[in-house]
């Protein structure tokens, strides 16, 4: 995509350029939310920290009070901002959380949902970089966490509702282990694709068939993974987390092929 410089409407802050796909310039409303995105950053605002009021908002944006708003439920909507009524409210900088971030990203596949392969292509590539990152960096209280997860699928289920809860919690200790990761970009796009497996409606039958899963051999990769974490042992994190996607990329695809 190309992109093409706009200059922001006259009475903006400085003339400030905006940049706009080729073709497609910023409505109104975005435009001034991306100047407001800019104004909590070089007034260094933090989380829970107080907006201007409305009228500030105007006369600095030089925009009208519906075009305020609507950049203002914007910046909500996308968790940067929240607001509060009554004594001692206002509009104050949130802390966008990455669940909130996914959520909003999983709804651009919302029509045109990727494939299961689609998304082990993703996992096959990044998991094992996320093994590797953690070797020798996790902590006891982390590993503690990890083992109380891996409790709730090491024995037999007793009815369908366990088993597919406990192939839900199976998801989560990836899940964990990428909110341990190091590099939050690394941790962010393999946990949205855990939440984009878990939205997924063939995963979602897969997890519900009564037919035997794959629970005893992802138990050994992942009490095999956590001894290499533990141990330190980088390779052997990174070969075991390879292993464990292919693994669990051909139980899905052939549950798949046999529920279609």
């Amino acid at each position: 995509m190309t992109y093409t410089e706009e200059r922001a409407k006259p009475g903006s802050e400085d003339g400030k350029r905006l940049f706009t796909p080729a073709g497609k310039p910023k409505r109104r409303p975005d435009a001034i939310a991306d100047l407001m995105k800019d104004f909590i950053r070089s007034q260094g605002l933090q989380p829970g920290d107080r907006l201007p009021q409305e009228r500030d908002l105007m006369d600095r944006f030089k925009a009208a009070k519906g075009t305020v708003r609507e950049a203002m439920k914007a910046l909500e909507t996308q968790g940067l901002i929240f607001t509060r009524s009554g004594p001692g409210g206002g509009a104050f900088v949130a802390a966008p959380s990455a669940r909130h971030a996914m959520e909003l990203l999983s709804t651009h596949f919302f029509f045109n949902p990727p494939t299961l392969s689609n998304i082990y292509a993703i996992r096959k590539a990044l998991e094992p970089e996320v093994a590797a990152s953690l070797s020798g960096r996790v902590s006891a209280q982390q590993l503690a966490l990890l083992e109380r997860t891996i409790r709730l699928y090491d024995h037999p289920p007793v009815d369908p509702d366990e088993q597919y809860r406990q192939r839900v919690a199976e998801l989560d200790f990836h899940s964990q282990l990428a909110q341990f990761c190091p590099n939050p970009l690394l941790g962010f796009l393999c946990g949205l694709m855990h939440n984009l497996l878990r939205d997924l409606p063939l995963a979602r039958q897969i997890y519900a068939d009564p037919a035997p899963s794959s629970r005893e051999e992802g138990l050994s990769y992942q009490y095999r993974l956590m001894a290499a974490l533990k141990d330190g042992r980088t390779e052997d994190a990174r070969a075991i987390a390879a292993e464990h996607m292919a693994f669990a990329e051909a139980y899905m695809l052939a549950r798949a092929g046999a529920i279609g």
